[in-house]
């Protein structure tokens, strides 16, 4: 990153004795790279800021085609009026998606023939229809459908409906012009018979053009309910492949984690060879399909839980108060203030902290019948998905520490290896072919190393 190219000599000196105290070992290093959700050809995003019964939940819209031809149909439990409904903008979710997204990190190992000295430093902790006004107002009775409120928010036409049957509602859309996807009014079913309402959206194309965006930008509704739900089977309508989704739950209290599915942690703080440097994307992508095959796709994976006032290290500076009130947190004090973010950073809390939690669910229809039911825990515990690369020290190794250490790596390069087709069902082989490393004047290939450390070279 270009602000660590700027770094002053001393402070690089400060954050060497940080990263080799071991107190530091667990999180501190220089982050290198991120698995963010560009990786995935189609990932949908929700944000969902909670506190009590009171919700904002973010939807981010990754529709591909016309903007004419967008539909969006949500599940709400409540009717929602023309203030609780607003548009946001895109780089919210990139900031968080940036911020909490899977990270790799290097570390650099220090000469073994340095004389060692006493540690004092400590590194910090870890729309508009074809009928009129006064038909929408009613609903179409032979349909069982109610248009319960009507109005436009930026460059989206809103209908909030109710319905009695779902064949009436998935007729009602198509008539009204929602090109809705065959086979919804099974789908539709359940949501129906437990009262819900519906949050329907399409796009006003006047309002659209006139507003200058190419993309339409994420919506963002308010609401208050003892639910704390995401409906995902709607979404499952037309998929023929899986569907990744990524949902950052911001809460005052601790972690959140999904209670009718299993909620497990990512496969996290392993040391991978040092080419995976160049190949961090294939990397996570390989590693979340084995540990989602491993766990019979039917779960949802923590990816990262932290308190917003800190990161450690920090892919993205953690969002501003500014920020965290546009991705919906309303508990908020204003006294935190705005620091600029390091490679490990610890803001001053305000009074009401903002904790995120980032989970990745890949689902599909058979695996995932339910939606998913979410709950708020005290669990304040700090995880991350995190990769270490560690460099061996290229110097001079002069010392009898400096032998030893220099006999130790081959068995450190093979666990590397054996770690790294663990996690992605690499070829062992072909991961020990690429490690070919350099250890200070001499070249070593992998299994000249191998070979040494099995007194067979």
């Amino acid at each position: 990153m270009r602000f660590f190219r700027l770094l002053t000599p001393l402070l690089l000196a400060i954050v060497a004795v940080l990263c080799f105290a071991p107190a530091a070992w667990a999180f501190c290093g220089f982050y290198v790279a991120k698995a963010d959700t560009k990786l995935y050809n189609k990932a949908s995003q929700v944000v969902i800021a909670r506190d009590g019964d009171r919700t904002v939940l973010t939807m981010a819209n990754d529709f591909q085609g016309e903007v004419k031809d967008f539909a969006m149909v949500v599940p709400v439990p409540t009717v929602l009026q023309k203030e609780q409904v607003r548009v946001t903008e895109p780089k919210i979710i990139e900031r968080l998606d940036a911020f909490s997204a899977p990270r790799l990190v290097e570390y650099f190992d220090s000469d073994p023939c340095a004389p060692v000295y006493p540690q004092e430093l400590s590194a910090a902790p870890a729309p508009g229809t074809a009928r009129s006004e006064a038909e929408g107002a009613t609903g179409d009775r032979s349909l069982g459908v109610t248009v319960e409120a009507r109005f436009n928010v930026g460059e989206y036409d809103i209908l909030i409906l109710s319905a009695k049957e779902s064949g009436g509602l998935e007729t009602w859309l198509k008539r009204n012009g929602y090109k809705i996807p065959r086979g919804a009014k099974q789908l539709l079913k359940p949501y129906i018979r437990s009262s819900m309402k519906f949050f329907v959206a399409k796009v006003n194309l006047d309002k659209f053009e006139q507003s200058g965006y190419q993309f339409l930008r994420p919506l963002q509704i308010s609401y208050q309910s003892p639910k704390f739900m995401l409906p995902i089977r709607l979404g499952m309508i037309n998929a023929t492949t899986e569907q990744d989704l990524i949902i950052y739950i911001l809460s005052p209290q601790g972690q959140a984690e999904i209670t009718n599915y299993r909620t497990v942690k990512i496969p996290s703080d392993a040391n991978v060879p040092l080419f995976v440097k160049d190949k961090f994307g294939e990397f996570y992508k390989s590693m979340f399909q084995t540990a989602y095959t491993k766990e019979d796709r039917k779960v949802g994976f923590l990816e990262y839980a932290w308190d917003m006032g800190s990161c450690d290290p920090c892919s993205a500076d953690p969002l501003s108060q500014e920020e965290l009130k546009q991705a919906g947190v309303f508990w908020l004090d204003d006294n935190s203030g705005n620091v600029p973010a390091s490679p490990s950073f610890r803001r001053p809390s305000p009074r009401s902290s903002v904790f995120i939690s980032r989970l990745h669910v890949r689902y599909t229809r058979d695996k995932f019948p339910e939606d998913l039911i979410f709950q708020q825990t005290a669990n304040s515990e700090s995880f991350q998905g995190r990769y270490v690369l560690q460099h061996p020290f290229q110097g001079e190794l002069k010392c009898e520490a400096g032998r030893e250490y220099k006999r130790s790596l081959p068995k450190r390069f093979e666990q590397e290896a054996q770690t790294l087709a663990k996690l992605t069902n690499w070829n062992i082989q072909d991961i020990r072919n690429k490690m070919k490393l350099s250890i200070g004047n001499l070249t070593y290939s992998w299994w000249e190393n191998f070979f040494s450390w099995l007194g067979l070279y």
